[in-house]
């Protein structure tokens, strides 16, 4: 959730025009200087569609009252997004030069508006739900970043709920503040005690309202000049770059805006490259329409790579669903025919245009421009629009008039497999109401949840998204259920018995960037007993406190039975991932043969009724003990056992 920037704000405002100006300090319609709208890191804002603007509308109406929206955004003005972190979801709302608002979507109540000052001057005379009328004597403490306490209200909205956002202004209408409800508006009329609203915006600001009516393309002709430039040294790096590289050229498209942006740069630099289209068979049919149709409109060659029809679904019954910390599907349905597609079409290697943009993560924003890519042997990637921010790419798309992908205009900001563990839930919000996807995904949860007497908060929580989910995501959990999130991912039954198998995935992670290795065992294990065999894996060994997994150095096992080994080097990751099922098979299934103890010289391994144990203070972390071992060599000759 921090805040980090991740390169220069461009967003800028000419108040005589209210228009948006990106870079430039002097607009280039009047000559007035512009404003830097401060934005909260990472400050890629984008343009604000339809959907968008009546979905905050909507809010608005809700909170307070019928009008309320459209007095905040009005009709034909221009308004930009730009997404701050937040436990899920939370974007900033710009209008008239001016952040009006955030809206902000929250686990367990979804979304709600939140306004700043501004905003709440613009509704001042129009609010007719959400109000608390505020004595003036009161008016001197809130603005002093004081809380506005029950002695101080005159009057409220009765409708006001404990925890709903509302407006404090005076009897004439004149806004104090802003905040959330700490009573209900009854008992903050009538209590002389206590905490009314918890005040969010109180410091006094000038109302800079603008009548001044736009619509985006008086946006893109007034950037059109800068654009131009960005536009130039783009074609030229796409020039330089292909003639610096004695390699074959293609274009990598995604079905996003930026990938689409670059698809653009190539055409604009009079090439017809063809098109490398990887579909994951997690695509939404609508990106999977656009990326054909963009490539007919340009009569440009497609070629395109599909995973195999059961690459993800197929090995959900050995691998569970993903995690953002547990990306077993980007090798099964991304890497694997990404490297298929270059190795088939490109044997002696292929230079990759693809639109990446330092601004999207801290990973990409520490790249450089031309890169090869550890994870795809043979591929040179370049990126033209690494430098640019989010309105540089949409300004540009704009200016060529070209369709996109229609999934940007009904609310997400970016475009990947429908039930990404990346995503937020509100963007699975909109994606189970909008898409025929997801009623399959949504019946595998179900299933999964039932089989293994998970809670519906499991699912509810989106708490599969996460092997170990962060300390902020189970803070709020609990805040809102009651309940720890290790009662709620704790299986309650166990859906699979018998012998221990392994399948594993490994290879560099294009959404990691790293090597790691994830496997999943065929049952749950019983970490008790796995944990002192785990000595020999690396000389600290800790269990969290909720005992669902263990971490050894850089290896991860869950009580569930997943395994995830990360490494610098290749051959270090499936070392510790073989390692690791030994351990556990030495713990769950040794069938007595000593071969590994007789290799122990520290002598902390050693036999007990049949049994290998361990005195695990004398494990000296050795691995001498690792070798051949019966039950080991089982698995990996058991074809339906050790797969890789």
């Amino acid at each position: 959730m921090g805040a980090i920037r991740l390169g220069k704000n461009h967003l800028r405002w000419c108040r005589k025009c209210n228009l948006p100006i990106l870079e430039t300090k002097e607009c280039p319609v009047c000559g007035s200087a512009t404003e830097e709208i401060v934005l909260t890191p990472s400050g890629d804002a984008r343009p604000a569609f339809p959907h968008d603007v009546n979905m905050i509308r909507g809010l608005l109406d809700r909170d307070y009252g019928e009008g309320a929206g459209r007095a905040v955004l009005p009709e034909n003005h221009v308004v930009i997004l730009s997404k701050a972190p937040a436990l899920d979801r939370m974007d900033e709302v710009v209008v008239d030069g001016d952040i009006v608002a955030t809206v902000r979507y929250d686990m367990g109540s979804g979304w709600k508006a939140i306004l700043r000052l501004q905003g709440a001057y613009r509704l001042g005379k129009a609010a007719t739900k959400g109000w608390v009328i505020c004595d003036p004597g009161a008016v001197k403490f809130v603005q002093e970043s004081k809380n506005l306490m029950a002695p101080g209200v005159v009057d409220a909205d009765p409708d006001i709920k404990e925890g709903d956002e509302v407006l404090v202004m005076t009897a004439d209408r004149t806004v104090v503040s802003t905040g959330m409800a700490r009573m209900d508006g009854p008992t903050m009329v009538k209590e002389d005690h206590g905490v009314a609203v918890k005040t969010r915006w109180y410091k006094p600001e000038e109302f800079r309202p603008s009548d001044v009516e736009h619509s985006w393309d008086d946006v893109v002709e007034a950037n059109r000049a800068v654009m131009q430039k960005r536009i130039d040294e783009a074609v030229g790096f796409i020039r330089n770059t292909i003639a610096k590289n004695d390699l074959p050229a293609i274009v990598s498209f995604s079905g996003g805006k930026d990938s689409l942006s670059t698809l653009l740069l190539t055409i604009d630099a009079g090439l017809d490259l063809p098109v490398l289209f990887v579909d994951t068979g997690l695509e939404m049919n609508e990106t999977v329409q656009h990326v054909h149709d963009v490539c007919e409109r340009h009569h440009l060659k497609l070629i395109e790579e599909k995973a195999p029809a059961d690459a993800f679904f197929g090995n959900l019954v050995y691998f569970g669903p993903p995690a953002k910390d547990y990306r077993w599907c980007c090798k099964t349905n991304k890497l694997g025919p990404t490297v298929g597609a270059i190795t088939k079409n490109f044997p002696d290697g292929v230079l990759s245009f693809i639109g990446q943009r330092k601004y999207e993560s801290e990973a990409r924003n520490a790249k450089p421009r031309v890169w090869r890519n550890p994870w795809t042997p043979g591929q040179l990637g370049a990126s033209p629009i690494q430098n640019w921010c989010a309105m540089h790419v949409w300004l540009y798309i704009f200016m060529r008039g070209e369709p996109f992908n229609v999934w940007y205009a009904r609310g997400l900001d970016r475009i990947g497999c429908f039930m990404c563990p990346a995503s937020d839930l509100a963007e699975f919000d909109l994606i189970a109401g909008q898409s025929d996807r997801w009623a399959q995904w949504d019946g595998y949860l179900d299933k999964y949840m039932e089989d293994r007497g998970l809670p519906p908060e499991w699912k509810e929580f989106g708490l599969w998204r996460w092997k170990d989910a962060p300390k902020s995501i189970r803070e709020e959990v609990s805040r809102v259920t009651g309940k720890g999130v290790s009662e709620l991912t704790k299986q309650t039954k166990t859906p699979e018995t018998g012998p221990l198998t392994i399948r594993v995935q490994d290879g560099y992670s294009p959404c990691t960037m790293g090597y790691s290795i994830e496997a999943a065992l065929s049952r749950p294990i019983d970490l008790e007993k796995v944990k002192p065999f785990c000595h020999a894996l690396a000389w600290q060994v800790d269990m969290d406190p909720d005992g669902e997994y263990i971490t050894a150095g850089f290896m991860t096992i869950y009580r569930e039975g997943s395994i995830i080994s990360k490494a610098n080097v290749e051959n270090d990751a499936r070392t510790n991932i073989d390692h690791a099922f030994q351990c556990i098979v030495r713990a769950e299934q040794c069938v007595g043969c000593g071969l590994c103890a007789a290799r122990c010289d520290p002598k902390a391994l050693y036999m007990e009724d049949g049994k290998v144990k361990i005195h695990e203070d004398d494990c000296i972390f050795c691995r001498d003990c690792f070798g051949p071992c019966p039950s080991v060599d089982f698995v990996r000759d058991n074809k339906e056992g050790f797969e890789q």
